[in-house]
């Protein structure tokens, strides 16, 4: 399944000029990839290694919107709105995409969160049984 980004235009200077592209660019989930592309940028890993995942809100533009890393650990995000996302943990570090230390979740703002989440939840349901 595709979830493509929200794409809030008032902040194109922020995701227009890495690639990101409305239509284009998402998150697709598969009984055996997770995978999310952001302009030039992309983060896959087996489905096995997705964790959790989970809705987040109430984002700050300077905080949310482009490819960023977290302050707090070595989350990175691929965000295209302030409207919430979804943030997916995984069990082992996925290679880095930016900066220097390999990730452990990524935040990523699709349209449809809750179907993000369940369609995860399926597809790592689907390869426990």
């Amino acid at each position: 399944m595709f979830f493509p980004y929200r794409f809030d235009h008032k902040y194109i200077g922020l995701w227009w000029p890495l690639g990101a592209r409305d239509g284009v660019d998402g998150v697709t989930v598969t009984n055996e990839l997770f995978t999310a592309c952001f302009g030039r940028s992309r983060l896959e890993t087996p489905i096995t290694n997705v964790t959790e995942a989970h809705v987040t809100h109430d984002y700050q533009w300077w905080k949310a919107v482009g490819m960023r890393l977290s302050f707090a650990d070595d989350g990175l995000t691929f965000g295209t709105s302030t409207h919430g996302g979804v943030c997916v943990h995984f069990d082992e570090k996925v290679h880095r995409v930016i900066g220097f230390k390999d990730h452990s979740a990524l935040t990523v703002t699709v349209d449809d969160l809750e179907g993000l989440v369940h369609a995860i939840d399926a597809a790592r349901g689907s390869r426990s049984r």
